[in-house]
């Protein structure tokens, strides 16, 4: 046991950031499980459902809490990173914590601790298994932080693991090619369990690590699919838990992608919690994220607010744009880590955006307005159609005075963009 104790939550984040960096990533178990046996944390009164994924675990896990949660279920959710505060990583019955809840789990952490050194997402983890622990909620929706296979998160058998999609990105931890990085995202697979991959081409890594260790895999385009709207709407088809086959039409236009809702929906069934068709409609046309495909309207212009920060989640948003034009200009507020594919990023939006307002994000990680500029200039992109700003404040200043009724504000590129922004328009992280 240490003698480390805080009364505040700020004062123990202040304390976790300043001991166990932010930034600081070290992948593996060993350490955690120690400190996790040591708790002996009980998870059994709870479903539990672990999603990684390259993009949509957020958006994933937001639709399943909403269904589950207009059933009657009570439900606890763990994602990252947060936006505004820290509680919001950790939600019950679709509320962040309170900060005294979290202090006793820090608490709790530290008395199992002893000379143990963990990570800042470890202490996360950590932190909301020990409320789950407490709380019992009927399910658990963990989102794993990065990969899968040597994440914390993964410290947990899920009764079902999802693998929304296999891109390349953080290639510097997970590989730098499809089948590495699948492995690593299937690594959350248990044998004997349901295993759902949203991924219509998912890497052959995957396949075989599912198939080795007996994993149920599904699949979608094989095993699970949603089919595009007609006059009444989309078509989901899928597999209950016995094998047999399930179709339910007539599903609502939505805010987050059909393909992960696809996912949502093979999961349910799985879960055995899908709802009547009708209750599961209201649910999913009502079910929002922060951060992805945010929507709103300042002054009769349309803001558009997507985290978009690879090239898979560009191309995304790019097909959302140019599926639904808008009679003025599409003008967006872009700011990128360093580490990312930004030349892809750029590439994938360029042809949507009429008017860019370019932002220097800071930190190490941070890249500068400046060279996003030079790289659209590369691309072709007029520097008449180009501005650089020092903050998301500032930039966003720079559109409010251009920007007239029809216009359409897109705001992209990094959490951290979409954060300054949501400070910026005093949104509150309201979703």
């Amino acid at each position: 046991m240490t003698d480390v104790h805080f009364e505040t939550l700020p004062q123990w984040l202040e304390w976790i950031e300043k001991n166990h960096p932010v930034d600081l990533i070290e992948l593996g178990l060993d350490r955690l499980r120690k400190v996790y046996l040591r708790m002996g944390l009980d998870l059994s009164a709870s479903r539990k459902v672990i999603v990684g994924g390259t993009n949509g675990k957020g958006s994933t896990i937001a639709m399943l809490d909403q269904v589950l949660r207009d059933q009657g279920k009570t439900v606890g959710c763990f994602t990252s990173p947060h936006f505004l505060r820290y509680n919001e990583r950790i939600k019950l019955a679709g509320m962040p914590v309170s900060d005294d809840l979290i202090v006793r789990a820090f608490e709790a952490i530290e008395c199992a601790r002893g000379d143990v050194s963990l990570t800042y997402f470890e202490y996360n983890t950590l932190a909301a298994l020990h409320l789950f622990a407490i709380e019992k909620p009927d399910v658990m929706l963990l989102e794993v932080g990065l990969g899968g296979r040597l994440d914390a998160i993964n410290i947990v058998d899920a009764d079902i693991s999802v693998v929304t999609t296999v891109s390349v990105d953080h290639v510097d931890w997970l590989g730098d090619d499809r089948e590495q990085i699948g492995f690593e995202k299937a690594g959350i697979y248990r044998a004997g369990c349901p295993a759902v991959c949203g991924d219509p081409n998912p890497p052959q890594k995957l396949l075989s690590y599912a198939d080795q260790i007996g994993a149920r895999l599904f699949c979608r385009g094989r095993d699970f699919n949603w089919l595009p709207a007609d006059k009444n709407g989309w078509v989901w088809q899928g597999e209950q838990a016995d094998g047999s086959k399930m179709t339910i039409s007539g599903l609502p236009q939505i805010y987050l992608p059909k393909s992960n809702a696809a996912t949502v929906m093979q999961v349910l069934s799985l879960l055995e919690m899908m709802p009547e068709p009708q209750q599961l409609k209201q649910s999913l046309a009502k079910a929002s994220l922060t951060g992805r495909m945010q929507q709103f309207t300042v002054s009769d212009v349309d803001y558009i607010l997507d985290v978009a920060h690879n090239p898979e989640a560009a191309e995304y948003l790019a097909g959302q744009l140019r599926d639904d034009p808008v009679d003025g200009r599409t003008r967006m507020v872009l700011g990128m880590l360093a580490d990312k594919d930004i030349d892809q990023v750029l590439a994938e939006l360029q042809s949507v955006v009429d008017q860019w307002y370019l932002v220097s994000l800071s930190g190490a990680r941070g890249q500068s307005a400046e060279v996003l500029s030079e790289k659209l200039t590369a691309l072709g992109v007029a520097v008449t159609r180009l501005a650089t700003y020092d903050t998301v404040a500032a930039a966003l200043q720079g559109v409010a005075n251009e920007a007239a009724p029809g216009d359409r504000v897109v705001v992209a590129g990094s959490f951290l963009t979409v954060s300054d922004a949501l400070i910026a328009l005093n949104m509150g992280g309201k979703e």
